[in-house]
């Protein structure tokens, strides 16, 4: 079976009221959720079967929520990642988290 794999690059993510980093990083590889600064170095990790996601109500179609070991993220993906098909970061990365064994709220 293939390893569910996904990556995104230039995304901002917030701790609610605080902005940890405008250009990170979202893998999802092995397994595992990182959130990586524009440097490399990791905000938080998680195994996918662990992580909560989904769309915020109150945010555009280019965000998400995560909450990985108790702490909920707000990540917001820029539209530089749209492929041809019209799908955007944030859906793939929900649709890769779901596939993968995540739960979505």
């Amino acid at each position: 079976m293939q390893e569910t794999e996904f990556s995104a690059t230039g995304v901002r993510i917030e701790r609610w009221a605080r902005s940890l980093t405008r250009a990170g990083q979202v893998v999802v590889k092995d397994g595992r959720l990182a959130l990586l600064t524009s440097y490399g170095r990791e905000i938080d990790s998680a195994p996918v079967r662990t992580v909560s996601a989904g769309r915020p109500w109150f945010a555009g179609s280019g965000a998400a929520v995560a909450r990985l070991n108790g702490t909920r993220y707000r990540l917001t993906m820029g539209q530089r990642g749209r492929r041809p098909d019209g799908t955007g970061p944030t859906r793939r990365f929900l649709e890769t988290l779901r596939s993968a064994g995540g739960r979505m709220t």
